[in-house]
């Protein structure tokens, strides 16, 4: 199979002859009319029916106990952190296969990652290598899970469902109990993912979901903390909007807050989306079907969803059989207009993360030599 074959089956698959983007939002409902509505109310910033609408509609897709919508994804990270109790000099352990601002959090508040493996199943945080880590490197202590070389507290475990794929959940919950560790799930790609009939973001302690311009929804920027009881949302909710106590006219703040609320005009803009969720996602699996016939009996490996899940298949990637194999796909479609990116830089090779304490990442290195994302546009929605 060569590369001019690759690029034109997506071609005729996205019915263009024009540049094909990675993830290009889709807009078929209500979006500009209820953004005009909030435009007409002059109430565009965080007060406004359409957060209130937004949050609601997130919960019921979700089943979560209570959605906490922000201004963005790392915003909702950094809250899930934040209110797990996740303080200066702590430690977290996450993957180094990841999107920076998974570790952009963690250096805002004050904590360190742990770069641990991921898994060939999932391609997100590999129990086994976990396990690994914490028995050779752990022990618990009064203070709870410790690190045996460094002394600092290891408060929270945080994967990530890669390209919206779920991770092992239930292992990795086993191992957050047994280690007395908060499980923080960043869900940040995989709004409308099963993990065996639940969503992501609502196994863990909490969950963080964003809704950036190239996400399966967006509300232009955009995020939302998914909590696993109603009492833990509504702190959030009050620390995300300043921390002021509700009064008519007194400004009094009880705690450190943060203005982290999503306006109105984005919130809007979301609720048009919720109404197309289950369209996108169906669309998307199609896609997704179509890659994976195409690539059968190739020497490209399409991924695909674990057993055990049901993917919103967010980013599609194949795995090429070489380095070279996947230089020259890349340069070859990006040449003739065909979006396709390697997979991040792994985070220890960071210049701000390179001393970061770390596991074996074998295989999250050999992915970073191997893998491709190639365009994953929802197909048209009729509405």
């Amino acid at each position: 199979m060569n590369i001019e074959h690759i690029c034109q089956f997506i071609r005729d698959t996205f019915q263009t002859d024009e540049f094909v983007p990675l993830h290009a939002p889709t807009f078929v409902g209500n979006e500009k009319r209820y953004v005009m509505d909030t435009i007409d109310s002059t109430f565009v910033s965080s007060v406004g029916k359409y957060v209130d609408e937004f949050e609601q509609k997130i919960e019921s897709f979700t089943q979560s106990p209570k959605a906490v919508a922000v201004v963005n994804g790392s915003a909702a990270l950094q809250m899930a952190l934040y209110s797990a109790g996740v303080k200066q000099g702590d430690l977290v352990l996450t993957q180094a296969l990841t999107f920076v601002a998974t570790c952009n959090v963690l250096y805002h508040l004050g904590a360190q990652p742990i770069f641990i493996d991921v898994s060939e199943t999932s391609l997100s945080l590999c129990p086994n290598a976990l396990e690994r880590y914490l028995n050779q490197h752990a022990t618990i202590t009064e203070r709870g899970c410790i690190h045996k070389t460094t002394g600092q507290r290891i408060k929270a475990l945080m994967p990530m469902h890669t390209f919206g794929h779920p991770a092992e959940m239930d292992e990795l919950g086993v191992i957050s109990k047994k280690w007395q560790l908060q499980l923080i799930e960043d869900a940040a790609e995989s709004l409308g993912s099963m993990y065996k009939g639940r969503h992501t973001g609502t196994i863990g302690d909490f969950g963080a979901i964003s809704f950036n311009g190239n996400k399966i929804i967006t509300t232009g920027g955009g995020g939302v903390v998914l909590c696993a009881s109603s009492e833990a949302g509504q702190h959030v909710k009050h620390i995300t909007t300043t921390a002021k106590v509700p009064h008519a006219f007194e400004f009094y703040h009880d705690e450190p807050g943060f203005n982290h609320r999503l306006p109105n005009i984005n919130a809007a803009l979301g609720c048009a989306q919720m109404e197309v969720i289950n369209e996108l996602i169906a669309s998307k699996r199609v896609l997704a079907m179509q890659y994976r016939e195409f690539f059968a009996g190739s020497d490209f490996q399409f991924v695909e969803e674990p057993c055990y899940a049901k993917s919103n298949y967010w980013l599609n990637a194949v795995i090429c059989p070489s380095v070279e194999s996947r230089n020259t796909l890349l340069n070859e479609t990006n040449s003739h207009g065909v979006m396709t990116r390697p997979v991040w830089t792994l985070m220890h090779h960071l210049p701000m993360f390179k001393n970061a304490l770390r596991g074996d990442l074998s295989y999250s290195q050999w992915l970073s030599q191997h893998l491709v994302n190639i365009p994953s546009s929802a197909l048209c929605v009729d509405r």
